[in-house]
Protein backbone atom coordinates (compact mmCIF):
# COMPACT_ATOMS: atom_id res chain seq x y z
CA UNK A 1 0.00 0.00 0.00
CA UNK A 2 1.54 3.29 -1.07
CA UNK A 3 1.89 6.02 1.54
CA UNK A 4 1.31 9.36 -0.14
CA UNK A 5 -0.74 11.91 1.77
CA UNK A 6 1.14 15.07 0.85
CA UNK A 7 -2.07 16.85 -0.11
CA UNK A 8 -4.03 15.89 3.01
CA UNK A 9 -4.79 18.92 5.21
CA UNK A 10 -2.93 19.14 8.50
CA UNK A 11 -3.90 20.14 12.01
CA UNK A 12 -3.11 23.71 13.05
CA UNK A 13 0.33 24.32 14.48
CA UNK A 14 0.66 23.53 18.14
CA UNK A 15 -1.73 20.59 18.27
CA UNK A 16 -0.89 16.90 18.58
CA UNK A 17 -0.11 14.98 15.38
CA UNK A 18 -2.68 12.71 13.78
CA UNK A 19 -3.18 9.39 15.51
CA UNK A 20 -1.51 6.17 14.52
CA UNK A 21 -3.34 4.00 11.98
CA UNK A 22 -2.96 0.91 14.21
CA UNK A 23 -3.21 2.36 17.71
CA UNK A 24 -3.86 5.35 19.91
CA UNK A 25 -2.28 8.75 19.69
CA UNK A 26 1.18 9.73 18.60
CA UNK A 27 3.27 6.66 17.60
CA UNK A 28 6.35 8.42 19.00
CA UNK A 29 4.83 8.10 22.49
CA UNK A 30 4.29 4.34 22.32
CA UNK A 31 5.24 2.58 25.54
CA UNK A 32 7.40 -0.49 25.98
CA UNK A 33 6.38 -3.38 28.22
CA UNK A 34 8.75 -3.92 31.13
CA UNK A 35 9.90 -7.57 31.29
CA UNK A 36 8.93 -7.76 34.95
CA UNK A 37 5.43 -6.51 34.19
CA UNK A 38 5.19 -8.96 31.31
CA UNK A 39 5.98 -11.85 33.68
CA UNK A 40 3.50 -10.58 36.26
CA UNK A 41 0.78 -10.36 33.62
CA UNK A 42 1.51 -13.90 32.48
CA UNK A 43 1.18 -15.13 36.06
CA UNK A 44 -2.04 -13.26 36.82
CA UNK A 45 -3.75 -14.13 33.53
CA UNK A 46 -2.46 -17.72 33.47
CA UNK A 47 -1.26 -17.24 29.91
CA UNK A 48 2.11 -16.52 28.34
CA UNK A 49 1.97 -13.27 26.32
CA UNK A 50 2.85 -13.71 22.65
CA UNK A 51 4.02 -11.03 20.26
CA UNK A 52 1.25 -9.61 18.05
CA UNK A 53 2.87 -6.69 16.19
CA UNK A 54 0.93 -4.84 13.51
CA UNK A 55 1.67 -5.71 9.91
CA UNK A 56 3.70 -3.13 7.95
CA UNK A 57 1.47 -0.37 6.62
CA UNK A 58 2.24 -1.29 3.02
CA UNK A 59 0.68 -4.72 3.63
CA UNK A 60 -2.68 -3.40 4.80
CA UNK A 61 -5.48 -4.39 2.43
CA UNK A 62 -7.96 -1.67 1.46
CA UNK A 63 -10.82 -2.05 -1.00
CA UNK A 64 -10.41 -0.06 -4.21
CA UNK A 65 -12.09 3.38 -4.19
CA UNK A 66 -15.60 3.25 -5.65
CA UNK A 67 -16.41 6.93 -5.92
CA UNK A 68 -17.73 7.74 -9.39
CA UNK A 69 -15.41 10.25 -11.19
CA UNK A 70 -18.36 12.46 -12.00
CA UNK A 71 -19.43 12.57 -8.33
CA UNK A 72 -15.83 13.15 -7.29
CA UNK A 73 -15.69 16.17 -9.58
CA UNK A 74 -18.92 17.55 -8.04
CA UNK A 75 -17.46 17.20 -4.57
CA UNK A 76 -14.18 18.91 -5.45
CA UNK A 77 -16.18 21.79 -6.88
CA UNK A 78 -17.18 22.41 -3.26
CA UNK A 79 -13.92 21.72 -1.41
CA UNK A 80 -11.26 22.28 -4.06
CA UNK A 81 -8.93 19.54 -5.28
CA UNK A 82 -6.57 19.88 -2.32
CA UNK A 83 -9.31 19.02 0.16
CA UNK A 84 -10.49 15.70 -1.21
CA UNK A 85 -8.10 12.79 -0.63
CA UNK A 86 -8.51 9.21 -1.82
CA UNK A 87 -4.97 7.86 -1.37
CA UNK A 88 -4.60 4.71 0.70
CA UNK A 89 -2.80 6.33 3.63
CA UNK A 90 -5.53 8.90 4.21
CA UNK A 91 -8.34 6.39 3.75
CA UNK A 92 -6.67 4.00 6.20
CA UNK A 93 -6.59 6.70 8.87
CA UNK A 94 -10.33 7.24 8.45
CA UNK A 95 -11.53 3.64 8.33
CA UNK A 96 -12.83 3.52 11.90
CA UNK A 97 -12.17 4.40 15.50
CA UNK A 98 -10.01 2.98 18.27
CA UNK A 99 -11.96 0.07 19.76
CA UNK A 100 -10.22 -3.26 20.28
CA UNK A 101 -12.07 -4.80 17.28
CA UNK A 102 -11.03 -1.79 15.15
CA UNK A 103 -7.39 -2.22 16.09
CA UNK A 104 -7.33 -5.99 15.82
CA UNK A 105 -8.60 -5.82 12.24
CA UNK A 106 -6.19 -3.10 11.17
CA UNK A 107 -3.17 -4.60 12.90
CA UNK A 108 -3.90 -7.88 11.11
CA UNK A 109 -3.85 -6.06 7.77
CA UNK A 110 -7.54 -5.54 7.00
CA UNK A 111 -9.01 -2.06 6.48
CA UNK A 112 -12.35 -3.07 5.02
CA UNK A 113 -14.66 -1.21 5.08
CA UNK A 114 -12.79 1.97 4.24
CA UNK A 115 -14.10 5.30 2.97
CA UNK A 116 -13.82 5.79 -0.76
CA UNK A 117 -12.62 9.34 -0.19
CA UNK A 118 -12.01 11.82 2.64
CA UNK A 119 -13.43 15.34 2.38
CA UNK A 120 -12.17 18.37 4.33
CA UNK A 121 -14.81 21.12 4.27
CA UNK A 122 -13.78 24.63 5.27
CA UNK A 123 -17.00 25.82 6.93
CA UNK A 124 -20.68 25.22 7.58
CA UNK A 125 -21.73 26.24 4.08
CA UNK A 126 -19.35 23.77 2.47
CA UNK A 127 -20.71 21.00 4.71
CA UNK A 128 -24.23 21.89 3.57
CA UNK A 129 -23.26 21.78 -0.08
CA UNK A 130 -21.41 18.49 0.30
CA UNK A 131 -24.46 16.93 1.95
CA UNK A 132 -26.65 18.19 -0.88
CA UNK A 133 -24.38 16.51 -3.43
CA UNK A 134 -24.10 13.28 -1.47
CA UNK A 135 -27.85 13.08 -0.91
CA UNK A 136 -28.57 13.72 -4.58
CA UNK A 137 -25.96 11.19 -5.73
CA UNK A 138 -26.58 8.51 -3.11
CA UNK A 139 -23.23 8.67 -1.27
CA UNK A 140 -23.09 7.74 2.43
CA UNK A 141 -21.37 10.26 4.72
CA UNK A 142 -19.54 9.51 7.99
CA UNK A 143 -18.69 12.67 10.00
CA UNK A 144 -15.16 12.39 11.44
CA UNK A 145 -13.77 14.46 14.32
CA UNK A 146 -10.88 13.21 16.44
CA UNK A 147 -11.25 9.55 15.48
CA UNK A 148 -11.50 8.41 19.12
CA UNK A 149 -14.72 6.35 18.99
CA UNK A 150 -14.51 3.00 20.78
CA UNK A 151 -17.98 1.74 19.84
CA UNK A 152 -17.84 1.50 16.06
CA UNK A 153 -19.23 5.00 15.59
CA UNK A 154 -16.83 5.80 12.74
CA UNK A 155 -16.99 2.56 10.78
CA UNK A 156 -17.56 3.71 7.17
CA UNK A 157 -20.64 1.62 6.40
CA UNK A 158 -22.18 2.36 3.01
CA UNK A 159 -25.74 1.56 4.08
CA UNK A 160 -26.57 0.07 0.70
CA UNK A 161 -25.21 3.04 -1.25
CA UNK A 162 -22.53 2.58 -3.88
CA UNK A 163 -19.88 4.57 -2.02
CA UNK A 164 -19.11 6.21 1.32
CA UNK A 165 -17.02 9.25 2.21
CA UNK A 166 -15.56 10.45 5.50
CA UNK A 167 -16.24 14.10 6.31
CA UNK A 168 -13.20 15.24 8.30
CA UNK A 169 -14.07 18.46 10.17
CA UNK A 170 -10.54 19.48 11.18
CA UNK A 171 -10.70 22.76 9.24
CA UNK A 172 -13.66 23.93 11.37
CA UNK A 173 -11.08 24.84 13.98
CA UNK A 174 -11.89 28.36 15.13
CA UNK A 175 -13.18 30.20 18.16
CA UNK A 176 -16.15 31.73 16.34
CA UNK A 177 -17.14 34.15 19.10
CA UNK A 178 -16.67 34.87 22.79
CA UNK A 179 -19.18 36.67 25.04
CA UNK A 180 -17.49 37.79 28.28
CA UNK A 181 -20.72 39.06 29.84
CA UNK A 182 -22.72 35.89 29.26
CA UNK A 183 -19.63 33.68 29.75
CA UNK A 184 -20.29 31.74 26.58
CA UNK A 185 -18.22 30.87 23.52
CA UNK A 186 -18.98 29.40 20.11
CA UNK A 187 -16.41 26.90 18.85
CA UNK A 188 -16.03 25.15 15.53
CA UNK A 189 -16.86 21.46 15.67
CA UNK A 190 -13.34 20.46 14.62
CA UNK A 191 -11.55 22.15 17.54
CA UNK A 192 -9.59 19.65 19.60
CA UNK A 193 -9.80 20.08 23.36
CA UNK A 194 -6.22 21.32 24.00
CA UNK A 195 -6.73 23.98 21.34
CA UNK A 196 -10.11 24.92 22.82
CA UNK A 197 -8.47 25.36 26.22
CA UNK A 198 -5.68 27.45 24.70
CA UNK A 199 -8.18 29.69 22.90
CA UNK A 200 -10.30 30.15 26.02
CA UNK A 201 -7.24 30.72 28.23
CA UNK A 202 -6.63 33.98 26.35
CA UNK A 203 -9.81 35.20 28.07
CA UNK A 204 -8.94 33.66 31.44
CA UNK A 205 -11.51 30.90 30.95
CA UNK A 206 -11.79 27.13 30.69
CA UNK A 207 -14.33 24.63 29.48
CA UNK A 208 -13.40 22.14 32.21
CA UNK A 209 -14.08 19.09 30.05
CA UNK A 210 -11.38 16.42 30.44
CA UNK A 211 -12.25 12.92 29.26
CA UNK A 212 -9.49 10.39 28.64
CA UNK A 213 -9.71 11.27 24.91
CA UNK A 214 -8.89 14.91 25.79
CA UNK A 215 -5.83 15.24 23.56
CA UNK A 216 -7.56 14.16 20.34
CA UNK A 217 -11.35 14.39 20.66
CA UNK A 218 -13.18 17.40 19.22
CA UNK A 219 -15.86 19.77 20.41
CA UNK A 220 -18.32 18.51 17.80
CA UNK A 221 -17.59 14.91 18.74
CA UNK A 222 -18.32 15.63 22.40
CA UNK A 223 -21.72 17.03 21.49
CA UNK A 224 -22.53 14.24 19.05
CA UNK A 225 -21.79 11.56 21.67
CA UNK A 226 -22.90 13.24 24.93
CA UNK A 227 -19.42 12.98 26.36
CA UNK A 228 -18.63 13.14 30.06
CA UNK A 229 -15.31 14.37 31.44
CA UNK A 230 -13.34 13.43 34.53
CA UNK A 231 -14.39 16.63 36.33
CA UNK A 232 -18.10 16.16 35.64
CA UNK A 233 -19.07 16.50 39.31
CA UNK A 234 -18.08 20.16 39.17
CA UNK A 235 -18.35 21.18 35.52
CA UNK A 236 -21.13 18.83 34.42
CA UNK A 237 -21.36 16.53 31.42
CA UNK A 238 -20.62 18.11 28.06
CA UNK A 239 -24.33 18.30 27.25
CA UNK A 240 -24.74 20.47 30.39
CA UNK A 241 -22.23 22.95 28.93
CA UNK A 242 -23.93 23.27 25.53
CA UNK A 243 -26.05 26.40 25.09
CA UNK A 244 -26.50 26.24 21.30
CA UNK A 245 -25.81 24.02 18.30
CA UNK A 246 -25.64 24.52 14.57
CA UNK A 247 -25.85 21.52 12.27
CA UNK A 248 -25.91 20.93 8.53
CA UNK A 249 -28.38 18.36 7.23
CA UNK A 250 -29.37 17.21 3.74
CA UNK A 251 -32.52 19.33 4.23
CA UNK A 252 -30.68 22.50 5.31
CA UNK A 253 -29.44 24.12 8.52
CA UNK A 254 -30.82 23.18 11.93
CA UNK A 255 -29.98 25.69 14.68
CA UNK A 256 -31.03 25.06 18.27
CA UNK A 257 -30.66 26.86 21.59
CA UNK A 258 -29.22 30.26 22.43
CA UNK A 259 -31.19 31.88 25.26
CA UNK A 260 -30.48 30.56 28.75
CA UNK A 261 -33.91 28.92 28.98
CA UNK A 262 -37.02 28.58 26.84
CA UNK A 263 -40.48 27.02 26.96
CA UNK A 264 -40.89 27.13 23.18
CA UNK A 265 -41.59 23.44 22.78
CA UNK A 266 -39.12 20.53 23.10
CA UNK A 267 -35.47 21.57 23.25
CA UNK A 268 -34.03 20.66 19.84
CA UNK A 269 -30.52 20.78 21.23
CA UNK A 270 -31.28 17.38 22.70
CA UNK A 271 -32.21 16.03 19.31
CA UNK A 272 -28.67 16.77 18.12
CA UNK A 273 -26.85 15.97 21.36
CA UNK A 274 -26.01 12.28 21.16
CA UNK A 275 -27.16 11.98 17.54
CA UNK A 276 -23.76 10.55 16.49
CA UNK A 277 -23.82 12.08 13.01
CA UNK A 278 -27.01 10.27 12.01
CA UNK A 279 -29.31 13.32 11.94
CA UNK A 280 -26.93 16.07 10.88
CA UNK A 281 -23.33 17.22 10.94
CA UNK A 282 -22.70 19.50 13.92
CA UNK A 283 -20.54 22.39 12.72
CA UNK A 284 -20.64 24.89 15.63
CA UNK A 285 -21.18 24.45 19.36
CA UNK A 286 -22.02 27.24 21.79
CA UNK A 287 -20.75 26.43 25.28
CA UNK A 288 -20.85 27.84 28.77
CA UNK A 289 -17.34 28.61 30.05
CA UNK A 290 -15.91 29.14 33.54
CA UNK A 291 -13.11 31.21 35.00
CA UNK A 292 -9.83 29.32 35.20
CA UNK A 293 -9.39 28.08 38.77
CA UNK A 294 -6.93 29.72 41.14
CA UNK A 295 -6.27 26.47 42.93
CA UNK A 296 -6.59 22.71 42.34
CA UNK A 297 -6.62 20.33 45.32
CA UNK A 298 -6.73 16.52 45.15
CA UNK A 299 -7.31 14.14 48.03
CA UNK A 300 -7.33 10.35 48.24
CA UNK A 301 -9.44 8.43 50.73
CA UNK A 302 -9.60 4.75 51.62
CA UNK A 303 -12.68 2.66 52.40
CA UNK A 304 -12.92 -0.92 53.63
CA UNK A 305 -14.68 -2.13 50.48
CA UNK A 306 -16.35 -0.98 47.26
CA UNK A 307 -19.85 -0.99 48.72
CA UNK A 308 -18.80 1.39 51.49
CA UNK A 309 -16.91 3.62 49.05
CA UNK A 310 -19.87 3.82 46.68
CA UNK A 311 -22.17 4.67 49.59
CA UNK A 312 -19.78 7.46 50.58
CA UNK A 313 -19.93 8.98 47.09
CA UNK A 314 -23.71 8.69 47.19
CA UNK A 315 -23.74 10.64 50.46
CA UNK A 316 -21.64 13.35 48.81
CA UNK A 317 -23.78 13.46 45.64
CA UNK A 318 -26.97 13.80 47.68
CA UNK A 319 -25.55 16.53 49.92
CA UNK A 320 -24.77 20.19 49.32
CA UNK A 321 -21.04 19.35 49.34
CA UNK A 322 -19.78 19.44 45.76
CA UNK A 323 -16.32 18.30 44.65
CA UNK A 324 -15.16 19.03 41.11
CA UNK A 325 -14.15 15.38 40.67
CA UNK A 326 -15.24 12.28 42.56
CA UNK A 327 -14.13 8.69 41.88
CA UNK A 328 -14.07 5.44 43.79
CA UNK A 329 -12.05 2.44 42.63
CA UNK A 330 -13.02 -1.12 43.45
CA UNK A 331 -10.58 -3.42 45.19
CA UNK A 332 -9.04 -4.76 41.96
CA UNK A 333 -8.47 -1.35 40.41
CA UNK A 334 -7.09 0.00 43.69
CA UNK A 335 -4.51 -2.81 43.78
CA UNK A 336 -3.51 -2.50 40.10
CA UNK A 337 -3.31 1.28 40.29
CA UNK A 338 -0.98 1.11 43.26
CA UNK A 339 1.20 -1.48 41.52
CA UNK A 340 1.52 0.61 38.36
CA UNK A 341 2.30 3.67 40.45
CA UNK A 342 4.99 1.88 42.45
CA UNK A 343 3.07 2.24 45.73
CA UNK A 344 1.98 -0.22 48.37
CA UNK A 345 -1.68 -1.05 47.82
CA UNK A 346 -4.18 0.37 50.29
CA UNK A 347 -6.39 -2.33 51.85
CA UNK A 348 -9.95 -2.15 50.56
CA UNK A 349 -10.66 0.45 47.93
CA UNK A 350 -9.54 3.99 47.22
CA UNK A 351 -11.54 7.10 46.41
CA UNK A 352 -10.29 10.30 44.84
CA UNK A 353 -11.89 13.72 45.15
CA UNK A 354 -10.72 16.94 43.52
CA UNK A 355 -11.58 20.59 44.03
CA UNK A 356 -11.09 23.61 41.76
CA UNK A 357 -11.88 27.28 42.30
CA UNK A 358 -10.71 30.17 44.41
CA UNK A 359 -8.69 29.53 47.54
CA UNK A 360 -11.76 30.12 49.71
CA UNK A 361 -14.03 27.93 47.57
CA UNK A 362 -11.58 25.03 47.58
CA UNK A 363 -11.06 25.21 51.34
CA UNK A 364 -14.79 25.34 52.05
CA UNK A 365 -15.77 22.54 49.69
CA UNK A 366 -12.89 20.28 50.71
CA UNK A 367 -13.90 20.65 54.35
CA UNK A 368 -17.57 19.93 53.61
CA UNK A 369 -16.83 16.89 51.43
CA UNK A 370 -14.23 15.61 53.89
CA UNK A 371 -16.77 15.67 56.69
CA UNK A 372 -19.23 13.61 54.63
CA UNK A 373 -16.59 11.07 53.60
CA UNK A 374 -15.28 10.67 57.15
CA UNK A 375 -18.80 10.15 58.47
CA UNK A 376 -19.30 7.47 55.79
CA UNK A 377 -16.30 5.46 57.03
CA UNK A 378 -13.48 6.96 54.98
CA UNK A 379 -9.86 7.51 55.98
CA UNK A 380 -8.03 10.49 54.49
CA UNK A 381 -4.80 9.56 52.65
CA UNK A 382 -3.79 13.00 51.40
CA UNK A 383 -2.88 14.13 47.87
CA UNK A 384 0.13 11.87 47.16
CA UNK A 385 -1.74 8.79 45.83
CA UNK A 386 -3.48 10.97 43.25
CA UNK A 387 -0.28 12.28 41.67
CA UNK A 388 0.41 9.17 39.55
CA UNK A 389 -3.13 9.19 38.19
CA UNK A 390 -2.92 12.90 37.34
CA UNK A 391 0.36 12.36 35.51
CA UNK A 392 -0.84 9.33 33.55
CA UNK A 393 -4.58 9.81 33.08
CA UNK A 394 -4.31 10.34 29.31
CA UNK A 395 -1.75 7.58 28.72
CA UNK A 396 -3.81 4.46 29.45
CA UNK A 397 -4.70 3.93 25.77
CA UNK A 398 -0.97 3.80 24.96
CA UNK A 399 -0.56 1.01 27.50
CA UNK A 400 -3.49 -0.80 25.88
CA UNK A 401 -1.63 -0.73 22.55
CA UNK A 402 1.54 -2.00 24.21
CA UNK A 403 -0.36 -4.88 25.78
CA UNK A 404 -2.06 -5.69 22.49
CA UNK A 405 1.32 -6.00 20.81
CA UNK A 406 2.20 -8.50 23.55
CA UNK A 407 -0.93 -10.58 22.98
CA UNK A 408 -2.99 -9.10 25.83
CA UNK A 409 -6.43 -7.60 25.27
CA UNK A 410 -7.13 -4.60 27.52
CA UNK A 411 -10.40 -2.81 26.89
CA UNK A 412 -13.00 -0.72 28.67
CA UNK A 413 -16.78 -0.57 28.82
CA UNK A 414 -19.12 1.59 30.84
CA UNK A 415 -22.68 1.97 32.08
CA UNK A 416 -24.68 3.85 34.69
CA UNK A 417 -27.46 2.90 37.09
CA UNK A 418 -29.41 4.09 40.10
CA UNK A 419 -27.72 3.91 43.48
CA UNK A 420 -30.05 1.01 44.34
CA UNK A 421 -28.85 -1.02 41.35
CA UNK A 422 -25.22 0.09 41.30
CA UNK A 423 -23.46 -2.46 43.52
CA UNK A 424 -25.48 -5.47 42.22
CA UNK A 425 -24.76 -4.29 38.65
CA UNK A 426 -21.04 -4.05 39.43
CA UNK A 427 -21.04 -7.65 40.63
CA UNK A 428 -23.15 -8.93 37.72
CA UNK A 429 -20.98 -7.37 35.00
CA UNK A 430 -17.75 -8.43 36.71
CA UNK A 431 -19.04 -12.00 36.95
CA UNK A 432 -20.23 -12.00 33.33
CA UNK A 433 -16.86 -10.84 32.04
CA UNK A 434 -14.94 -13.31 34.17
CA UNK A 435 -17.15 -16.23 33.10
CA UNK A 436 -16.92 -15.29 29.40
CA UNK A 437 -13.12 -15.09 29.44
CA UNK A 438 -12.04 -17.76 31.91
CA UNK A 439 -10.99 -21.02 30.24
CA UNK A 440 -8.20 -23.02 28.68
CA UNK A 441 -6.62 -19.89 27.11
CA UNK A 442 -6.29 -18.09 30.44
CA UNK A 443 -8.25 -15.94 32.80
CA UNK A 444 -9.11 -12.27 33.14
CA UNK A 445 -8.60 -9.33 35.45
CA UNK A 446 -11.71 -7.16 35.77
CA UNK A 447 -11.42 -3.72 37.38
CA UNK A 448 -13.99 -0.98 37.85
CA UNK A 449 -14.43 2.52 39.17
CA UNK A 450 -17.21 5.04 39.65
CA UNK A 451 -16.21 8.28 37.96
CA UNK A 452 -19.45 10.25 37.45
CA UNK A 453 -21.98 10.73 40.23
CA UNK A 454 -25.49 12.13 40.35
CA UNK A 455 -28.08 12.53 43.09
CA UNK A 456 -29.93 9.44 41.85
CA UNK A 457 -27.09 7.18 40.68
CA UNK A 458 -23.63 6.88 39.16
CA UNK A 459 -21.54 5.44 36.36
CA UNK A 460 -19.50 2.25 36.36
CA UNK A 461 -16.36 2.13 34.20
CA UNK A 462 -14.87 -1.34 33.72
CA UNK A 463 -11.38 -2.22 32.50
CA UNK A 464 -10.73 -5.81 31.41
CA UNK A 465 -7.41 -7.53 30.70
CA UNK A 466 -7.14 -11.03 29.27
CA UNK A 467 -4.93 -13.09 26.99
CA UNK A 468 -5.72 -12.57 23.32
CA UNK A 469 -5.89 -16.30 22.73
CA UNK A 470 -6.11 -17.98 19.34
CA UNK A 471 -9.10 -15.91 18.15
CA UNK A 472 -8.83 -12.50 19.87
CA UNK A 473 -11.65 -10.77 18.00
CA UNK A 474 -14.15 -13.51 18.77
CA UNK A 475 -12.88 -13.67 22.35
CA UNK A 476 -13.48 -9.98 23.00
CA UNK A 477 -16.84 -9.92 21.20
CA UNK A 478 -18.04 -12.80 23.39
CA UNK A 479 -17.01 -10.91 26.53
CA UNK A 480 -18.57 -7.62 25.39
CA UNK A 481 -21.83 -9.37 24.53
CA UNK A 482 -21.94 -11.06 27.95
CA UNK A 483 -21.28 -7.76 29.71
CA UNK A 484 -23.93 -5.94 27.66
CA UNK A 485 -26.54 -8.58 28.44
CA UNK A 486 -25.71 -8.33 32.15
CA UNK A 487 -26.00 -4.53 32.00
CA UNK A 488 -29.45 -4.64 30.43
CA UNK A 489 -30.65 -7.38 32.78
CA UNK A 490 -29.59 -5.50 35.91
CA UNK A 491 -30.94 -2.01 35.31
CA UNK A 492 -28.00 -0.28 33.62
CA UNK A 493 -27.90 1.87 30.52
CA UNK A 494 -26.12 0.33 27.57
CA UNK A 495 -23.78 3.34 27.52
CA UNK A 496 -23.13 6.25 29.87
CA UNK A 497 -20.73 8.27 27.70
CA UNK A 498 -19.02 6.11 25.06
CA UNK A 499 -22.12 6.40 22.82
CA UNK A 500 -23.97 3.76 20.80
CA UNK A 501 -22.28 3.42 17.40
CA UNK A 502 -22.59 -0.08 15.98
CA UNK A 503 -21.49 -1.93 19.11
CA UNK A 504 -24.43 -0.96 21.34
CA UNK A 505 -27.08 -0.62 18.63
CA UNK A 506 -28.49 -4.16 19.20
CA UNK A 507 -29.62 -3.08 22.69
CA UNK A 508 -31.02 0.35 21.77
CA UNK A 509 -34.58 -0.79 21.03
CA UNK A 510 -34.81 -2.39 24.46
CA UNK A 511 -33.47 0.73 26.16
CA UNK A 512 -35.70 3.31 24.46
CA UNK A 513 -38.67 1.11 23.55
CA UNK A 514 -40.31 0.42 20.21
CA UNK A 515 -42.10 3.78 20.11
CA UNK A 516 -38.90 5.62 21.01
CA UNK A 517 -37.15 3.89 18.13
CA UNK A 518 -39.95 4.98 15.80
CA UNK A 519 -39.49 8.58 16.97
CA UNK A 520 -35.76 8.46 16.16
CA UNK A 521 -36.46 6.99 12.74
CA UNK A 522 -39.06 9.70 12.09
CA UNK A 523 -36.55 12.42 12.98
CA UNK A 524 -34.01 10.86 10.63
CA UNK A 525 -36.60 10.71 7.87
CA UNK A 526 -37.32 14.42 8.30
CA UNK A 527 -33.67 15.55 8.34
CA UNK A 528 -32.01 12.90 6.17
CA UNK A 529 -34.67 11.48 3.80
CA UNK A 530 -32.29 9.27 1.81
CA UNK A 531 -30.50 7.98 4.92
CA UNK A 532 -26.96 8.96 3.86
CA UNK A 533 -25.76 10.15 7.29
CA UNK A 534 -23.67 7.59 9.19
CA UNK A 535 -25.81 4.57 8.27
CA UNK A 536 -25.92 1.57 10.58
CA UNK A 537 -25.27 3.56 13.76
CA UNK A 538 -27.35 4.49 16.81
CA UNK A 539 -30.87 4.15 15.37
CA UNK A 540 -32.41 0.67 15.80
CA UNK A 541 -33.23 -1.20 12.62
CA UNK A 542 -36.95 -1.16 11.68
CA UNK A 543 -39.06 -3.92 13.19
CA UNK A 544 -39.90 -6.95 11.08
Amino acid sequence: MAHDDTNAPRRPAGTAPDMSWFGWGDPALARSLDPGLRDLIAQVLRARPRDMPPVPEEEVRLPAPRLDPRVRARLTEVTGDAHLADDDATRLRHCGGKSTPDLLMRRAGSADPAPDAVLYPADHDQVLRLLEVCSAEGVAVVPFGGGTSVVGGLTPLSGGFGSVVALDLRRLDALVSFDPESMTAVLGAGVRTPRAEALLAEYGCTLGHMPQSYEYATIGGYAATRSSGQASSGYGRFEDMVVSLRAATPRGTLAAGGPPASAAGPDLRHLLLGSEGTLGVITEVGVRVRRRPERVLDEAWSFPDFRTGAAALRAVAQSDARPTMARVLDESETFVGAALGGREATPGCQAVVGFEGTEAEVDARAAAVGAVLAAAGGTRLGPEPVAHWRENRFSAPYLRDTLLSAGILAETLETAASWTDLVPLHAAVSDALTAALDGDEGGAVVMCHVSHTYATGASLYFTVATAAGSAPLERWERAKRAASEAIVAHGGTITHHHAVGTDHRPWMAEEIGALGADVLRAAKGALDPRGILNPGKLIPAPRG
